[in-house]
């Protein structure tokens, strides 16, 4: 059986049993580089986790909203939005969100005889920010990936295609640059209403405001509004809300989440406020587009 942890509103966190951990060490593919925990927390206020006794696994955690701090040794650092660090193993640490602006994360624990060259200069926060090449939304699938596949279950062959796609995760990371620039000859649409579609695909868990749109592509909101209606029929925000609503329809369709998971992934709090949007957008609720998919 999966053990699922309980906590924050929208959470979705595994653990994967010590049995399987061990299977993982003496696999010579997996024992490079395994999962041992993995997560997602939304908005997770008063998150606060200390580890005075240290503990063998290194842990990621990937910042995309809110902010947050955390401590190693008698250093603090301070995180926010659109950045990662990689906490080393072997060394008492705290991490805590924000106050006022809770963060959400992304968290991994990991081991393996590779895990040190992975975590090797990613003590202090580093940044992971939207821009014309950027492939946030390219990562997050990625994890969604591992995270789906080590649900379905602890099979060898699962196991090992989970550690293969965590070198790729890990490495999107540490080899920044090169992860963007491989997918750039096919991005390279200097058009304001591509640019300005591509950072909203980037941001889709975020809200964006009209103005953080408009900045993005250098005009005024209001001729950035007037020329985006023109090209494609909609609003910005209105165009936003639509690709909100087709995240949704994807993880509706090819997950178990639940609505109230799922609105945190396409950044819209209020569980609510997402079905009169999905209704209003798709002409049904979530839960019933999810059986009539079924049916």
């Amino acid at each position: 059986m999966l053990k699922l942890k309980d906590g924050f509103s929208g959470e979705r966190a595994l653990v994967v049993p010590q049995v399987i951990v061990k299977m993982m060490k003496e696999d010579p593919l997996v024992s490079m580089l395994h999962i041992t925990d993995i997560g997602y927390y939304p908005k997770a206020r008063h998150h606060y986790r200390e580890r005075r006794e240290p503990i063998n696994q290194y842990v990621f955690i990937y910042c995309t909203d809110g902010a947050g701090r955390y401590r190693v040794g008698e250093h603090t650092y301070n995180v926010s939005a659109n950045q990662y660090f990689i906490l080393p193993a072997g060394i008492p640490h705290a991490y805590a969100a924000d106050d006022t602006n809770p963060w959400t994360i992304y968290w991994i624990h990991f081991k393996g005889e590779l895990a040190f060259y992975y975590a090797q200069g990613a003590l202090a926060p580093l940044d992971i920010l939207p821009e014309k090449h950027s492939r946030i939304s390219d990562r997050i699938a990625l994890f969604e990936e591992m995270f789906n596949t080590l649900k379905s279950g602890y099979s060898n062959e699962n196991l090992r295609y989970v550690s293969s796609l965590f070198h790729y995760y890990l490495g999107s990371l540490r080899f920044l640059q090169q992860f963007r620039q491989a997918k750039a000859g096919a991005t390279n649409d200097t058009n304001m209403v591509t640019v300005a579609i591509h950072y909203m695909k980037e941001n889709l868990e975020k809200h964006l405001s009209l103005q953080d749109m408009a900045k993005q592509v250098e005009y005024s909101p209001s001729h950035f509004s007037q020329l985006f209606k023109k090209e494609t029929g909609h609003t910005p925000l209105a165009y936003f809300n639509l690709l909100k609503i087709h995240q949704a329809c994807y993880l509706l369709d090819t997950t178990d989440m639940k609505a109230n998971q799922i609105c945190y992934k396409i950044g819209i709090e209020d569980a609510y406020y997402f079905s009169r949007l999905f209704s209003k957008l798709m002409g049904m609720s979530p839960q019933k587009y999810r059986q009539t998919k079924k049916g």
